[in-house]
């Protein structure tokens, strides 16, 4: 299997959990999957500086800024693999 497709099923995976992770992980699922998908963050912070769940996501995702998407994908795998224990 390509990293991509293990990719793909940590995605799928990480749905069906049998315990939400706390804030933490999941910001930091988010930033590996977006970093993955899109590479490094172009984006500017939010708009609305009151938005914290937002500058949250944006600031996590920023943080991975040079990591290749492979190994993005691999760390989020990793990441879901550890969650389902």
């Amino acid at each position: 299997m390509s990293v991509q497709d293990l990719f793909l099923e940590a995605v799928a995976n990480s749905k069906t959990l049998s315990e939400k992770p706390d804030n933490d992980t999941l910001l930091k699922l988010y930033a590996l999957y977006k970093q993955a998908t899109e590479g490094d963050n172009k984006e500017e912070g939010p708009a609305n500086m009151f938005d914290f769940v937002a500058k949250f996501k944006h600031e996590a995702w920023a943080k991975l800024q040079g990591i290749t998407k492979d190994d993005a994908m691999q760390q989020y795998i990793d990441l879901v693999k550890q969650l389902k224990g």
